[in-house]
């Protein structure tokens, strides 16, 4: 186990540093005191660990294959950009534009997430990737999303468990909403569908998962239904292009 007291360090010395000792053959970090410094874990293809105490800095996880990230505290925009696989548990909020492109994966927070969540999300060859929100997402959920799962639990009760144009452009994948959404909600390209038995063993296997990150009664979530979002076409805007 390595230590890495990141106070006072820019985030181009902590990186280096991390995969100096990743080289070296570390494989499990301790970060303490990181403040906004960007791109921890970004590129790295090897099964590591990395706890992080305090607030990482944007696009963590960019790009990264295999390494799992636990964040004990909040997390800034661009969470999992274009993440290839790996896992990162953000035991707190996540600004916007988290799972970006992502293509493989999985991503859990604990709390609220920002806007356009899991945007452009795809499934690669056999890669599905998931993203499980505990709270609220803002709007543009899944916006253009081509593949993958994203559910939204909604434990935050002061706010609507999603935002408005949910899934807009939407043309793969699936969303699922614990409790009730608004129609009125939904963007174009995205269609309410009846959540099956199938559906509820998908969100079974996921959430155990889950709930054992957070120390959460996975009876807890299944207290009040689940809302199924799917594409109503795999070409929403295919009008556009035709001459």
């Amino acid at each position: 186990m390595v230590q890495i007291d990141a106070k006072n360090l820019d985030y181009q010395h902590l990186n280096s540093l991390i995969r100096t000792k990743i080289a070296k053959g570390e494989n499990y970090f301790i970060l303490k005191h990181v403040n906004g410094q960007r791109y921890i874990g970004a590129g790295i293809e090897k099964n590591i660990k990395i706890e992080i105490y305090g607030t990482p800095g944007q696009d963590l996880g960019t790009f990264m294959q295999g390494p799992e990230i636990i964040v004990h505290g909040n997390a800034q925009d661009g969470v999992g950009n274009t993440m290839d696989n790996g896992k990162i548990v953000i035991h707190g909020l996540a600004g916007d534009i988290a799972g970006y492109a992502m293509r493989g994966g999985k991503i859990h927070i604990l709390a609220d997430v920002g806007y356009r969540t899991g945007i452009h999300m795809k499934g690669f060859n056999k890669k599905n990737p998931v993203i499980i929100i505990g709270g609220c997402a803002g709007g543009f959920l899944g916006e253009y999303m081509a593949g993958g799962i994203i559910i939204v639990l909604g434990f935050n009760k002061e706010k609507p468990n999603v935002g408005m144009c949910l899934g807009t452009g939407m043309h793969g994948g699936v969303i699922y909403i614990r409790g009730k959404v608004d129609p009125s909600c939904l963007g174009e390209g995205a269609i309410l569908k009846k959540t099956t038995k199938r559906d509820y063993k998908i969100l079974e296997n996921l959430l155990k998962e889950y709930c054992k990150d957070f120390s959460i009664n996975l009876k807890k979530v299944f207290d009040s239904p689940f809302q199924k979002i799917v594409p109503a076409s795999s070409r929403p805007y295919g009008e556009l292009y035709i001459a």
